[in-house]
């Protein structure tokens, strides 16, 4: 029986009943835009998160760019970015008139280098005006260690949590943690909607009001605009289904850490196929469950053949993109090489059944045997 990389149609069937009402609700009362699920659903996130704001906008790009806005971060101001990463974290950089500096991965962690970011700080000072970790995959970024490098320099600390929702480091959730939090709602995230979504997360009280103004057209009032602003508002009706889904998050969370702890018994011991390291003080939330193996092209084949999906997140780290070539000066940066050539990510969601992540344990297994 084939195994989807993902199964929202599984996610979606014990939500039909909540989710149907939700709709009729909604449609009954025509207020599709910021209605009053929107500002329900900012603060049971914002509670969520340990945060004291949420704001939420169109989609999780947006939500970099609308927290680098908010820090007045422009016209060739230098963002230290990790450069394996999905292209948005970059895109909102450029976005905004700022320049990326890229820094490489920690090859264990995927995660932003704490000594490549030394580096970056060492050589830009206080031109490097911002930071943004990711928190790739769902595992916390070296938060502690990130936020002292940027504070020694002035940088402000925007966090990429679009993959972590839920995740905690050392104990606190993810997206509190630095100055602004941005977190995605696309439909495969651990918190998706039916459609794109975004939000920003914030203990700033100063820089919620300014999301809320640059989100919003810049409008003070009707008609009254303070300042160029975005049309990046969270629909209505998508925050109606994220307040639905969002006392389950937890749950499907830890589902899907049982998922990974059983990856990791199952795939032990194996020469070519690398699981994840383990959490540390994390807690993981494992949005993708990646593997790393030297002969990852010849591995997906296998298991594309046996019906069992994978992806490659991703194929090229974000120097090597001809869109960021201009910011890449040349520059090589291994660790983030290396993953880009050796990543794969299993099936992991939480309707995945442990049969089938046995199967796949199993069809790995016998690939690995059969090529020696």
């Amino acid at each position: 029986m084939p195994i989807p990389g993902a199964d929202l149609g599984a996610q979606y069937a014990p939500l039909r009943e909540d989710l149907a009402a939700t709709f009729a609700r909604l449609l009954e009362s025509t207020q599709f835009i910021q209605g009053p699920d929107v500002r329900a659903f900012e603060a049971e996130f914002a509670h969520y998160c340990e945060a004291r704001h949420a704001v939420g906008v169109a989609n999780g790009t947006d939500a970099l760019v609308l927290a680098l806005r908010a820090l007045d971060v422009g016209r060739d101001d230098l963002v230290g970015i990790p450069t394996f990463t999905f292209a948005a974290t970059a895109e909102a950089v450029c976005l905004v008139g700022a320049r990326p500096v890229f820094i490489d991965i920690d090859p264990g962690t995927f995660n932003l280098c704490i000594e490549g970011l030394a580096a970056a700080v060492r050589t830009h000072g206080e031109r490097l005006r911002v930071v943004v970790p990711v928190h790739l995959y769902g595992r916390p970024a070296a938060m502690d260690d990130i936020l002292a490098l940027a504070a020694s320099v002035g940088a402000a600390v925007v966090e990429d949590a679009a993959q972590a929702h839920g995740a905690r480091y050392r104990g606190r959730r993810v997206g509190a943690l630095g100055r602004v939090g941005c977190f995605s709602f696309y439909p495969t995230k651990n918190l998706g909607a039916a459609g794109d979504g975004g939000a920003l997360t914030t203990n700033d009280d100063a820089v919620a009001e300014r999301l809320r103004l640059l989100r919003d057209h810049g409008q003070t009032g009707k008609y009254e605009h303070a300042v160029v602003g975005y049309n990046s508002r969270l629909d209505t009706l998508q925050a109606a289904i994220l307040r639905a889904k969002l006392p389950r998050l937890d749950a499907w969370n830890a589902r899907r850490r049982q998922i990974a702890a059983r990856y990791a018994q199952g795939l032990a011991g194996l020469a070519t196929v690398t699981a994840p390291t383990g959490a540390g003080e994390s807690e993981l939330v494992h949005h993708l469950y990646v593997v790393r193996c030297k002969r990852r092209d010849e591995l997906q084949k296998h298991l594309t053949a046996a019906q069992i999906a994978t992806s490659v997140h991703y194929p090229r780290a974000l120097h090597q993109q001809p869109a960021f070539a201009e910011f890449a000066t040349g520059q090589s940066f291994p660790a983030a090489e290396a993953a880009a050539r050796e990543v794969l990510a299993l099936p992991c969601y939480a309707e995945l059944g442990d049969a089938s992540v046995d199967e796949v344990c199993a069809t790995i297994r016998a690939w690995e045997t059969a090529a020696q």
